[in-house]
C-alpha cells in the first residue's frame, strides 16, 4: 500500500519535463494559436511561453496545497511572481533534446520579457518570473461583441498619439530595444508630421470607445531622400533604433519632384486581426492614397519594409516585389506601382490569404 501511494504522489508532483501530464498538448496548442498573431512572436517562441507559464501557473497552484491530480485546462496569470530557474526553464522548453541549455532559456527568457509577455526579479540568488496580462487572450476568448464597428478616421494628434504609438511598440517589439523611448518618440513624431501635412496618418477606429485598434502612415518622400530606397533597411531604420535624424524628409505639398511615398507603418493590433478588418483598412488606403494623390500628382512609386510576418503575406498578397535586402537581418525594401494597387481586385487577391491560426476568415 505505502509503494502504491508514493507511486500516486510521485505522479501528481510537477517537474518540467512532466508538463505535458498537468497541461495536455492539444490544450497547449489552443494558446499557441491565440497568441500567433502578436508581433515578434514566432511559433517556436509562443510555444516556449505557453509552457512556461503553464509551468508557473502549476508551480504556484502546488506551492499552495492545490490538488493537481486534473490536468489544467485554462490558463490565467498567477497571483505574484513565482521562482524559475534556468534549468527548469531548459527542461520545458528543450525536454531531452540536445539543442538546448541553461543559458539558452535564459536567453529565451529575456527575449519574452523584451516581448513584453512575462517580467522577472533577480536578487542575485533567486530568479522569479511574473506572466503578464495579454490583453489579446481575452478578447480572443470572449463571443464576438456586435456593439461595436470599426470605422476608418482621421488621426486626431491631441487623442491617437499615444495609443497608436504603444500599438506600434507592441506590433514591432523584435526590433525595438527600448518600448518605452520609442513609444515617446513616435507620438511625438506623429504629432510633428501631421502639423506638416494632416493626411499623412489615419486609423482605423472602435465607434462605441473611440479607439484606435489600428492605423497606417503613409509618408510622401522628399526626392533628395529616395536614396535610401536602394541601400540596405537597415540603414535606415529610424522609429525603432535611437537615432536622432530621420533620413527621411518629408515632401511639401505641391511638390512636383516627390515621386516615392514611404508606407513607414501598416498596423492592425493582433485581437482584430480578421480579413474583414483587413479589408476596411486596405480600402480606405488606396482610397486615401488617391486624396494625397491631389497633393502630390507626382507621386507612382510605394515603398515599404518587410518586418512582422503579417506584411510577408499581404506583401505576396498585394504583388509588391522585394528589391533591397539587409544583408545581416531578414529585412527587404518591397515596391509596388500605385497604379498597380489602385487597379487590383481586392477581393480576388485576399481570397487565399491566410494571417495565422487565430483569424476568424
Amino acid at each position: 500500500m505505502s509503494s502504491l501511494k508514493r507511486f500516486s504522489e510521485s505522479r501528481d508532483q510537477l517537474e518540467p519535463e512532466s508538463l505535458d501530464r498537468f497541461f495536455p498538448p492539444e490544450n497547449q496548442r489552443t494558446y499557441v494559436s491565440m497568441l500567433m498573431g502578436r508581433g515578434g512572436l514566432t511559433r517556436r517562441r509562443a510555444e516556449y511561453f505557453v509552457r512556461l507559464w503553464a509551468y508557473l501557473l502549476l508551480k504556484h497552484q502546488q506551492e499552495r496545497g492545490t490538488d493537481l491530480s486534473h490536468p489544467l485546462t485554462q490558463l490565467y496569470p498567477p497571483e505574484g511572481s513565482v521562482a524559475c530557474t534556468h534549468r527548469e526553464a531548459a527542461g520545458l522548453f528543450y525536454g531531452n533534446q540536445d539543442r538546448g541549455s541553461d543559458r539558452a532559456a535564459g536567453m529565451m527568457i529575456d527575449r519574452l520579457v523584451a516581448l513584453g509577455l512575462i517580467d522577472k526579479q533577480f536578487d542575485g540568488q533567486t530568479l522569479c518570473l511574473q506572466v503578464r496580462s495579454i490583453p489579446e487572450l481575452a478578447v480572443a476568448e470572449k463571443k464576438p461583441d456586435e456593439s461595436f464597428r470599426l470605422e476608418p478616421d482621421n488621426f486626431n494628434p491631441r487623442t491617437d498619439a499615444i495609443p497608436v504609438a504603444n500599438l506600434f511598440t507592441r506590433t514591432y517589439a523584435e526590433i525595438i530595444k527600448d518600448p518605452a523611448v520609442a513609444s515617446q518618440k513616435l507620438s511625438r513624431l506623429l504629432r510633428q508630421w501631421t502639423q506638416q501635412y494632416s493626411k499623412v496618418v489615419r486609423v482605423l477606429r472602435r465607434s462605441d470607445n473611440l479607439n484606435p485598434v489600428g492605423f497606417y502612415i503613409l509618408y510622401p518622400v522628399a526626392s533628395e531622400s529616395e536614396i535610401h530606397f536602394f541601400q540596405p533597411p537597415g540603414k535606415s531604420f529610424y522609429l525603432s533604433n535611437d537615432v536622432e535624424q530621420d533620413p527621411f524628409k518629408m515632401a511639401v505639398p505641391g511638390d512636383a519632384t516627390c515621386t516615392s511615398l514611404y508606407i513607414r507603418s501598416w498596423v492592425i493590433d493582433a485581437a482584430y486581426l480578421q480579413k474583414a478588418n483587413l479589408m476596411i483598412m486596405l480600402e480606405d488606403t488606396r482610397n486615401w492614397l488617391t486624396e494625397i494623390q491631389k497633393d502630390f500628382p507626382g507621386i507612382g512609386d510605394l515603398y515599404s519594409l518587410i518586418v512582422h510576418p503579417l506584411h510577408e503575406e499581404l506583401r505576396l498578397a498585394l504583388g509588391f516585389q522585394k528589391t533591397f535586402q539587409d544583408a545581416q537581418r531578414p529585412y527587404s525594401w518591397i515596391y509596388l506601382g500605385l497604379d498597380r494597387l489602385l487597379e487590383l481586385d481586392v477581393n480576388q487577391a485576399l481570397a487565399n490569404l491566410r494571417l495565422s491560426p487565430t483569424d476568424k476568415l
